[in-house]
C-alpha cells in the first residue's frame, strides 16, 4: 500500500475521514486515467493546446496523492503552453504516464475499487 502514490496530504484532508478518502481514491481513478489518455493523444498528435489542458487538469490530483512527478508533468504542460516545437518530451510524458499507470493499479487493489 502506498509504493506509488501517498495518502498524508489526502488524509489531512479528509481529516481522516475514511469515506472520504475513498471518494477521493474513486476520483482520482474516473478522472486522471482519462486525463492521461487525452495527454498522450495529444502529445502525440502535437496537440499543444490540449497537452496543456489535460496536464493542467491533471496537476492537482497528480499532487495530492504525491505521485512524484510534479516537475515532470509540469515540464509535459509548459511544452504545449508555450508550443515548444523544438523540445521532445516523450521521456517526460513516458514517465507521468508509467507514474498514472502504477497508483491506478496500486489505488484500485489497496481500496477495492
Amino acid at each position: 500500500m502506498e509504493q506509488h502514490y501517498k495518502l498524508f496530504r489526502v488524509r489531512e484532508l479528509a481529516d481522516n475521514d475514511e469515506d472520504f478518502i475513498k471518494t477521493l481514491a474513486e476520483t482520482f481513478l474516473e478522472e486522471v486515467p482519462v486525463d492521461a489518455e487525452r495527454l498522450k493523444k495529444a502529445v502525440a498528435e502535437k496537440d499543444y493546446f490540449n497537452a496543456y489542458q489535460a496536464a493542467h487538469k491533471m496537476k492537482p490530483t497528480v499532487d495530492l496523492f504525491e505521485l512524484g512527478i510534479l516537475d515532470t508533468l509540469i515540464e509535459v504542460q509548459d511544452w504545449g503552453k508555450f508550443e515548444k516545437t523544438d523540445m521532445d518530451v516523450t521521456t517526460q510524458l513516458n514517465a507521468v504516464i508509467a507514474a498514472v499507470d502504477m497508483a491506478t493499479a496500486e489505488l484500485r487493489s489497496d481500496f477495492n475499487l
